[in-house]
């Protein structure tokens, strides 16, 4: 869960902890917020994280991506590590995780693939309409999602964002009482063109939302690209595929997006 708060004049406290092996970034508490396996720090430690990287079984080649809310930066070292010919950008608002990131969980420098930059992730989806393949959202504070990065016009902007054919995935909390409302926004505003995958281990349900064209979503061809990410980026999207078939509307033959 990456912290993307709200504007405030009180700046919230980055502390970093290690726990059998796993090294933790908090804000403003015990909450865990980033994880990072010493002896693994390119893996995804956290299975949300994970579970938002199945992206790629609908768009296994994007060119350009980017990330609102980068606590740790294990989305984007991830990206930067697996996705070679992938630009991402990343946006946090504030500058002190940045610093906790490179400094405490080995993100890398800005290169002519990676740009992190400090500010308005919202405002930043505004402003770049048509100029994405994958946008991920990752933006809490201490409690809840932040309404900045739920509202429907946020949902709208995510939406103009993307390219034909682009893909937007939202982290969400399946036990926030307002989880009913934030999906319900997304799915009106991409069409009802949407998958939900649930995370197993936190509670969370992440969101894909789909701009036209659609992907394919037949289940022989998913299988098939689920089995190559496993191989190549230990990502269990076999096991992905099964949660979203009992989430989802299906035929036989594959979801109905």
């Amino acid at each position: 869960m990456a912290l993307f708060p709200r504007r405030r004049e009180t700046r919230p406290q980055v502390r970093i902890s290690e726990r059998a092996g796993v090294r933790y970034l908090h804000l403003d508490g015990p909450a865990v917020q980033s994880a990072m396996r010493m002896r693994a720090p390119l893996t995804l430690e956290l299975e949300y994280t994970r579970a938002m990287m199945a992206f790629l079984l609908f768009r296994s080649a994007p060119r350009d991506i980017a990330l609102i809310g980068l606590g740790g930066g294990s989305l984007a070292k991830f990206i930067h590590y697996h996705l070679e010919t992938a630009r991402l950008t990343a946006l946090e608002v504030l500058p002190e995780v940045v610093a906790a990131a490179r400094a405490y969980f080995h993100l890398p420098e800005d290169d002519e693939r990676l740009r992190v930059l400090t500010g308005d992730g919202a405002e930043y989806v505004r402003t770049h309409p048509d100029s994405l393949d994958v946008l991920l959202v990752d933006g809490y504070d201490a409690k809840r999602i932040v309404e900045d990065l739920a509202s429907v016009s946020f949902y709208r902007a995510c939406r103009d964002m993307l390219r034909p054919g682009g893909v937007a995935v939202f982290n969400l909390w399946g036990s926030d009482a307002w989880f009913p409302r934030y999906f319900e926004r997304i799915a009106d505003t991409f069409g009802h063109h949407v998958l939900q995958l649930p995370a197993e281990k936190k509670g969370n349900i992440i969101v894909f939302a789909f701009r036209k064209p659609l992907p394919e979503v037949g289940f022989d061809a998913l299988d098939a690209v689920a089995s190559e990410l496993q191989a190549t980026c230990g990502i269990e999207a076999a096991a992905f595929i099964a949660r979203m078939r009992a989430l989802n509307p299906t035929t036989n033959d594959g979801f109905l997006i």
